[in-house]
């Protein structure tokens, strides 16, 4: 991002919009087994939006940072793909069902793809910046 180039106010206003929600999916963590890695995922995908909006990030951080999404993500598909092959959908709204760990690994897995996609916009708004 160009440090003399400050970030629209169309892209601040989406930044603080993305930190608040990835704040909110921290926070909803908390209860989880596993909350501090959980909590520590999405708390960081939202100081990087709002840090971005007002201080440009490395992009080869960015990249690190994505790219570590999708590997971790990359262990949940083979759950995903179980639940894709189930018959009732919407058991991945209900309570977490031990006998049925594709549940909790196609939360984990779409959680994952929705942090990548928030880093994402923040590449992309590097790219913008930088042409």
């Amino acid at each position: 991002m160009n440090p003399n180039r400050p970030l629209s106010k169309k892209k601040k206003i989406t930044n603080f919009i993305l930190c608040i929600l990835f704040i909110i999916f921290a926070v909803i963590q908390l209860n989880d087994p596993d909350s501090l890695l959980w909590f520590s995922i999405y708390f960081i995908v939202a100081i990087i939006c709002l840090y971005n909006s007002f201080k440009p990030i490395p992009k080869p951080l960015l990249i690190i940072i994505l790219v570590a999404l999708l590997i971790y993500s990359a262990f949940h598909f083979s759950l995903f793909i179980d639940y894709l092959n189930t018959e009732n959908k919407e058991e991945i709204f209900g309570e977490m069902v031990y006998d049925k760990p594709y549940l909790e690994g196609t939360r984990e897995f779409i959680g994952l793809l929705i942090a990548a996609f928030g880093i994402l916009y923040q590449l992309r708004i590097w790219k913008n910046n930088n042409k």
